[in-house]
């Protein structure tokens, strides 16, 4: 703990945006028509996702609240509005849960979702906090690595490994599951990836459930301190390759300020690295729902200082 308060105290990078970002506004009439190719994902941020795949709506992640933190007066806070208020997101055929930190799983957000009949997919131990919240326990389904679910008749959920940790606290560290998930639809598998740090795991999940049309995986909020359970772009951009990835969607990066790197150095390493590893990229604007293809908006670049 020393040397990273040290480093935090000494630090000199652009963790957070001098620049003031957004407003990004989602256009929720594009709802209204299905994706033309089947996929089409809406970046809210970090690694809040709402995928269309193959006729399903997927949440994955869902954090709304303004800080990542036990209390909303102090903590890691957004750099952007969430671009879709939760009342206006379409119908919505499963919510996943990949663990229970505070920038995966958000008390509020849940709150929201209390008394509703949406089905939850989470981490083993994760229910006692949604049943808490108000979330009906009957729509909560726990998976163990390796369980599998099918939503709507015909898309798979599998929960795969991820090496990470879980914990809300200091004192109930590794109480909970942490996970990834193969999502596979009638015509298109996709991998989300949630946190992890670089593990021989990818292999085997690529070997297993792979080839995927998209793996989407996290590259920020490494550090020098922390190396085996957040991957940063070098590692996440191999994780893609090993997991027989056909194009990468990179996440939870650009949106709260978690370690000690310029906010912008994640993206602008990945694509350093898609060119030097042949990875073709979808990088999509926060909030516009964006059919996947090899596409890079750029968007971070006019808010660089």
């Amino acid at each position: 703990m020393f040397p990273i308060l040290k480093e935090y105290m000494t630090n000199k990078a652009e963790v957070v945006p001098e620049k003031t970002m957004g407003p990004f506004k989602t256009d929720t009439s594009i709802y209204q028509t299905p994706p033309q190719s089947g996929l089409r994902i809406t970046w809210v941020g970090h690694s809040s996702l709402l995928i269309e795949i193959d006729g399903k709506r997927i949440l994955t992640d869902p954090v709304w609240s303004d800080r990542v933190s036990f209390t909303q007066s102090y903590g890691p806070k957004r750099f952007f509005q969430p671009p879709i208020a939760l009342d206006n997101l379409p119908p919505l055929d499963a919510v996943l849960l990949s663990h229970d930190h505070y920038d995966h799983l958000d008390k509020d957000t849940m709150k929201f979702f209390a008394g509703k009949t949406i089905p939850f997919y989470c981490s083993l131990g994760v229910s006692k906090y949604l049943t808490k919240w108000g979330i009906q326990a009957d729509f909560i389904t726990e998976m163990d690595w390796g369980d599998s679910v099918i939503i709507g008749g015909d898309c798979v959920i599998t929960t795969t490994p991820a090496r990470h940790f879980s914990g809300r606290g200091i004192l109930n560290r590794n109480e909970t599951l942490w996970s990834s998930f193969v999502i596979k639809g009638t015509k298109h598998n996709i991998f989300f990836g949630a946190d992890s740090g670089w593990f021989p795991g990818f292999t085997d999940i690529g070997d297993t459930y792979g080839p995927f049309d998209l793996t989407i995986l996290e590259i920020g909020a490494y550090g020098k301190h922390w190396p085996d359970i957040h991957m940063g772009p070098d590692h996440a951009s191999n994780a893609h390759i090993a997991l027989k990835g056909k194009i990468m969607m990179p996440i939870h990066w650009g949106t709260f300020n978690l370690a000690l790197h310029d906010w912008y150095e994640p993206i602008e390493k990945l694509v350093t690295y898609s060119h030097e590893k042949h990875i073709d990229l979808f990088v999509p604007e926060p909030g516009k729902p964006t059919g996947v293809s090899v596409y890079n908006s750029e968007w971070w670049k006019k808010y660089m200082s």
